[in-house]
C-alpha cells in the first residue's frame, strides 16, 4: 500500500516539520551531536556500515585501526590484509576494494578543509570519490563537522515517506534534496536521528506499531493502515 496517494501528495511546510519534531522529541528525547572533526574516519566507518549492523561495523573498524597505524598504511597495504581486518563487517571483498579506492583517490587529503567551503562544494568533493553517494557524503559532513546535510537511510526514507514528507516513489537523491528544503538547518541532526529512532522502535518495516505511534494523527499511512486493519 503506498504511503500517500500520489495525487494527494504535496511538499510539507516547516510548520508540519516542527510538529513532527516536537512529538518525536517528547517521545525519544533530544539527541546531542558532538562532531569529532575526523572526516576520513567517518568516511571509512560509513563504508563499513553498509549492509550490516552497528556492532559488526564497529568491530570491523576497530580491527582495521588496530592493524594499521594510519590511513596511508591502509591505502598501501595488500588488499588481502585489509579484507581480513574488516571481515567481521561483512562483504569484506567488496568493502576492502572500495576503501582502498577511496584512500587512493584522496591521496593523503585529510578533508579537514570541508567546513571552510560552501556545503555544495564540500558535498561535491565527497561524491566524486569512488562509490560515495549522497548518504555517505551527508554522514561525513554531519557527524564530523555538524554541517546541515541530512543522511537519508532506509529508516529515514521509510518513515518520511509514510509521513508524506517525501514523494512516493522518489529517488534517494530527491529525498536528500527535499529533506534539505523542508528541515531548518539547526534541526538537521535531530531530524535525522529522531526518524531513525522512530523507524527502529515504532515505524518498523513489516508491521508498524501505528496504534502506539505518537505521530498517528500526522501520518496518512498510519491512519489508512489502522482503517484497513479494523
Amino acid at each position: 500500500m503506498p504511503a500517500v496517494p500520489i495525487r494527494d501528495w504535496k511538499r510539507p511546510d516547516r510548520r508540519r516539520i516542527r510538529r513532527i519534531r516536537d512529538r518525536l522529541r517528547a517521545a525519544y528525547g533530544t539527541p546531542v551531536l558532538r562532531p569529532h572533526e575526523a572526516p576520513v574516519d567517518e568516511l571509512i566507518l560509513t563504508v563499513l556500515s553498509q549492509n550490516t549492523n552497528d556492532r559488526n561495523r564497529d568491530v570491523a573498524y576497530a580491527r582495521l585501526r588496530e592493524r594499521f597505524d594510519s590511513w596511508d598504511a591502509v591505502r598501501d597495504a595488500p588488499i588481502e590484509e585489509v579484507e581480513d581486518a574488516i571481515r567481521p563487517g561483512g562483504l569484506a571483498p567488496t568493502k576492502s576494494v572500495r576503501i582502498k579506492q577511496i584512500l587512493e583517490a584522496l591521496d593523503g587529503d585529510d578533508l579537514a578543509w570541508l567546513p571552510s567551503v560552501p556545503l555544495e562544494e564540500a558535498r561535491e568533493r565527497l561524491v566524486e570519490l569512488p562509490g560515495v553517494g549522497r548518504k555517505t557524503a551527508a554522514c561525513v559532513l554531519m557527524f564530523a563537522f555538524d554541517l546541515p546535510d541530512i543522511p537519508v537511510d532506509t529508516h529515514v526514507s521509510r518513515v518520511g515517506t509514510r509521513l508524506g514528507l517525501f514523494r512516493p516513489g522518489a529517488s534517494f537523491d530527491e529525498m536528500h534534496d527535499d529533506a534539505l528544503r523542508f528541515t531548518p538547518p539547526e534541526d538537521a541532526y535531530e531530524f535525522h536521528v529522531e526518524l531513525i529512532r522512530h523507524g527502529r522502535r515504532t515505524c518498523v518495516a513489516r508491521r508498524p506499531r501505528c496504534e502506539e505511534c505518537p505521530l498517528l494523527s500526522l501520518c496518512p499511512h498510519g491512519r489508512a493502515f489502522l482503517r484497513k486493519a479494523a
